[in-house]
C-alpha cells in the first residue's frame, strides 16, 4: 500500500511514505521541476546579417542553399526533437545575389521548445537558467559558425502581435556603383557593381526625387499575379563617398519584386543621358513596364534596415498594411 503525504508550502521535496514490513518508512524525493509559466507561444524576433553571393536568394527552395532555408535548418537542429520545427516569417524576401545587414524574421516557439533552450542541463552545475533570446542567439549561432556569410546579429522576444513582414513601417536599401570617377576595390567588388562609363550624380539624384511619393510602380516592378504596384517612396537620393562611389539610399513603406534594382537601373541611364530625368515619373504614369533602362546586378544590393512601431501599434499597422494599396482619386 502507498499513501501520500503532501505539505503545505513543501518547496523541495514530497514525501511519500512505503508500507514495508508493518514498518512506516519516509522516502524523500526530488519535487517535480516546475518551468517558467511559458504562453502558448512565445515569438522570436530574428536580426539577421548575410553575404548574398552564394545564396539562391531569401526564400526557401528544394536544392538550391538560401537564408531562410539555412536559418529553419538551425532552428531544426537545436529543436530535434520538439516538432513542429518554427518557420520563419521575414520583413523582405531578397533575391539572389542581394545582401543585408538589417534584416528581420520572426518565428514561434511552442512552450516545449522554449523550455527546452532554456533548461540546464544536468551536472553543470546549480546554475540559474538564462533568458530565451539569449539561449536562442547563442545556441543558433553556434549552429550556424560554419557558414560565416551568415550572423544572426540578435534574438529578442517580443508581442505575439508583432509580423516581421505586416509591422513594418519601412524597408531601407542601399545601392552602390563605381564608375570611372570612382575607386575600384577589389575587397568591395561583391558588393558594389562595376558601370564602364562616368555617371551624372546630379542628373541621378534630380530623376531620384521626381520618383519620390505615393504612385504605381507598375514601371519599375516584375509583376507577379494579383499583387498590386501601387508603394509610398519615402525617400531616395544618391551621393558620392569619399572613394567616389555612387550611393543610392532607397527607403519606402514596402517594395515589389525587382523594384529597388528598376530604379536605380532607370536612374543610371538618367547619369548616362540617355533618359531625361523628369522622364522617370512618367513611366509611372503609364503604368507598364518598359525597355528604355536595365534592372541592375543584384550585387550591388543591400537591405540596410527595417523600421518598426511601438509595440502598442503592432497590430494596428498590420491590418493596414494588409489592405490593398490604392492611389488617391482625384
Amino acid at each position: 500500500m502507498v499513501a501520500e503525504q503532501f505539505g503545505r508550502g513543501q518547496k523541495s521535496t514530497s514525501t511519500i511514505t512505503l508500507h514495508k514490513r508493518h514498518r512506516l518508512v519516509p522516502v524523500n524525493l526530488p519535487a517535480p521541476r516546475i518551468g517558467p509559466p511559458w504562453p502558448a507561444t512565445t515569438r522570436i524576433r530574428l536580426d539577421i546579417a548575410y553575404d548574398g553571393t552564394d545564396f539562391a536568394g531569401w526564400a526557401r527552395q528544394p536544392g538550391f542553399r538560401t537564408v531562410q532555408g539555412q536559418v529553419e535548418a538551425g532552428l531544426a537542429t537545436i529543436l530535434q526533437k520538439y516538432l513542429p520545427h518554427p518557420t520563419l516569417i521575414v520583413a523582405g524576401r531578397t533575391d539572389a545575389g542581394v545582401h543585408a545587414r538589417g534584416q528581420v524574421a520572426h518565428f514561434d516557439l511552442t512552450p516545449e521548445q522554449a523550455d527546452s533552450l532554456v533548461r540546464v542541463k544536468r551536472g553543470t552545475g546549480d546554475r540559474p537558467p538564462i533568458p530565451l533570446a539569449v539561449a536562442v542567439q547563442r545556441r543558433l549561432s553556434g549552429v550556424l559558425v560554419t557558414q560565416p556569410d551568415i550572423v544572426v546579429r540578435s534574438a529578442i522576444v517580443v508581442p505575439t502581435s508583432f509580423d516581421a513582414r505586416f509591422s513594418a513601417l519601412w524597408r531601407r536599401y542601399e545601392y552602390r556603383i563605381s564608375d570611372l570617377y570612382a575607386l575600384r576595390d577589389p575587397q568591395q567588388r561583391l558588393r558594389t557593381t562595376w558601370h564602364p562609363g562616368k555617371l551624372d550624380v546630379d542628373l541621378m539624384d534630380a530623376g531620384a526625387a521626381n520618383l519620390v511619393g505615393l504612385h504605381d510602380f507598375a514601371a519599375y516592378c516584375k509583376p507577379r499575379p494579383g499583387a498590386t504596384t501601387i508603394r509610398t517612396l519615402q525617400d531616395f537620393r544618391w551621393r558620392r563617398d569619399e572613394e567616389g562611389v555612387l550611393i543610392a539610399t532607397l527607403t519606402a513603406d514596402a517594395f515589389c519584386h525587382s523594384m529597388v534594382r528598376a530604379l536605380v537601373g532607370a536612374c543610371v541611364a538618367v547619369g548616362e543621358g540617355k533618359l531625361d530625368a523628369a522622364r522617370l515619373v512618367n513611366l509611372n504614369i503609364e503604368r507598364s513596364r518598359i525597355v528604355e533602362f536595365k534592372v541592375m546586378p543584384a550585387e550591388g544590393l543591400t537591405l540596410l534596415d527595417v523600421g518598426y512601431p511601438e509595440d502598442a501599434e503592432l497590430a494596428i499597422r498590420a491590418v493596414e498594411t494588409r489592405n490593398r494599396r490604392a492611389l488617391p482619386v482625384l
